[in-house]
């Protein structure tokens, strides 16, 4: 494995780079002034961000996410999506590699007919519109997505969807135009046959977003909503890939998507660390700066310990992606480790960080609270910590001894 990045990837790097420091990081003041001049309910799009998107565009830095679009591979994405965890509310979207779009975008790619791709792949990737993908349901464990209990029944040309869902990423804002819908088509079938996914334009008749709901107290810009399907009516034709296959859909999707919030991660860990260590640096207390405290240089050495251990998981997990596909056994045992892996170690770094700059980093003063709620929602999302570490070890107690393993326990 070599994970030095490619000459393709450094340019990427370079550039990315460049622009995040003469665009993005100075962009962040005017698009919190705008969300706090509107106020926490209002989910338009600070004007900033679409001006920065025709830039990321004329440089290049467009759907890098996206392997058919960018010709990078996962492991040469990895460290450009960790740059731009450094500003996780801007340049993600900026250069349109951001969730849920990104997750959605590669569904349909690998399953939407022309018409489909045409009419809202298209789109997606121009960055003329956004989208979101609603699975999870409030009534049921939703991280077995057997579970779920969202009707979508053929009646004649149309499927009939009834029921609730939440926690769907990205239904807030003024530009998602389409969903995709997880739900039962035939409970009868097996359980892994029973479930379909359709594409349900947000503004059909009968599709109800009730609310957004705060993560720890912040409203996102794209928001987190609660949504009813009554009665909803949409063509067969708007059936994604075959009908029973909605389970596999939502295995092949929400693989990268766990992986680019985990290289995001590695990112924002690093801002929290850079954070830590100015503080640490100019911060006086008792005679002495912070960074002369042995517990704040325990604090300072296990973050960088775990940011590194992360990073090098990530891409190995990635190189795995590129050489066997998201669906390889050996693949999804990866993403599982580095999705239980980085969420946590993101929480310590920046809880280290909170920790060091006192008042200051629980405030709004600090984007530290902000960043830790995110990531701390991050261990339930795309999966919850337990199921991943389910994965685990349901792959480590089936595999075959090793000759060593054999012989140390004869």
């Amino acid at each position: 494995m070599d994970f030095a990045l490619s000459a393709k990837a450094q340019d990427y790097h370079e550039r990315l780079t460049d622009f995040m420091t003469e665009f993005v990081f100075p962009a962040e003041k005017d698009y919190d002034a705008y969300r706090h001049e509107k106020g926490r309910d209002d989910h338009t799009v600070p004007p900033v961000i679409e001006e920065l998107k025709k830039l990321a565009k004329d440089r290049g830095l467009w759907n890098l996410f996206l392997p058919a679009e960018s010709g990078l591979t996962n492991l040469e994405y990895a460290p450009l999506a960790e740059l731009t965890g450094w500003s996780m509310e801007i340049a993600p979207e900026v250069t349109n590699c951001a969730a849920p779009d990104t997750g959605n975008m590669e569904t349909l790619h690998l399953f939407a007919n022309e018409d489909q791709s045409k009419k809202w792949l298209e789109p997606l990737l121009k960055g003329e519109i956004r989208s979101a993908f609603a699975m999870t349901e409030p009534a049921v464990a939703s991280s077995d997505a057997r579970n779920i209990q969202t009707t979508m029944l053929r009646d004649g040309s149309d499927y009939v969807i009834n029921g609730r869902k939440w926690w769907i990423s990205g239904a807030a804002d003024p530009r998602c135009k389409i969903l995709i819908v997880m739900g039962r088509t035939n409970p009868d079938a097996a359980s892994h046959q029973q479930q379909s996914m359709i594409l349900v334009p947000i503004e059909t008749e009968g599709v109800t977003v009730l609310r957004s709901l705060p993560v720890f107290g912040w409203q996102d810009q794209h928001g987190h909503c609660e949504i009813t399907f009554e009665n909803v009516r949409v063509p067969v034709s708007n059936l994604l890939g075959e009908e029973g296959g909605g389970f596999a859909i939502a295995q092949a999707r929400l693989g990268p998507g766990r992986i680019h919030h985990c290289m995001r991660a590695i990112g924002v860990a690093e801002r929290a660390m850079a954070l830590m260590i100015d503080r640490v640096n100019t911060r006086i207390a008792f005679g002495k700066p912070l960074a002369d405290q042995g517990v704040v240089q325990q604090q300072v050495a296990q973050s960088r310990n775990e940011i590194e251990q992360s990073r090098m998981l990530c891409h190995k997990a990635a190189w795995v992606i590129d050489q066997h596909g998201n669906r390889s056994k050996e693949a999804q045992q990866l993403v599982a480790m580095i999705k239980a892996v980085a969420p946590q170690m993101a929480c310590n770094v920046i809880d280290r960080a909170i920790q060091v700059h006192g008042a200051a980093g629980i405030s709004d003063d600090t984007v530290l609270a902000r960043l830790y709620g995110w990531h701390r929602a991050m261990r339930l999302f795309d999966g919850p910590d337990e199921v991943h570490m389910r994965t685990i070890a349901r792959a480590e107690l089936g595999r075959e001894k090793s000759a060593f393993a054999a012989a140390v326990t004869k």
